[in-house]
């Protein structure tokens, strides 16, 4: 999935979203609603599930650094 289809499909502009998925990130770095709301408009999920995703994700990934 790229930022162009996020965009396009979430009603979100390109350039606010670029500010926001462009920026360095850390294992702090927070998502926000913004960001969650077009994700799960352009996989058509509620955020709730994208969160359930990115957490699942973040555990198995954990996992391997074991």
């Amino acid at each position: 999935m790229t930022i162009y289809r996020v965009a396009k499909e979430s009603g979100y502009g390109y350039t606010t979203l670029h500010k926001s998925f462009n920026k360095q990130q850390t294992n702090a770095t927070s998502i926000n609603l913004r960001d969650l709301d077009a994700l799960a408009q352009t996989m058509h999920k509620q955020m709730w599930q994208i969160l359930q995703e990115l957490e699942d994700s973040y555990l198995i990934d954990d996992d391997k650094h074991v």
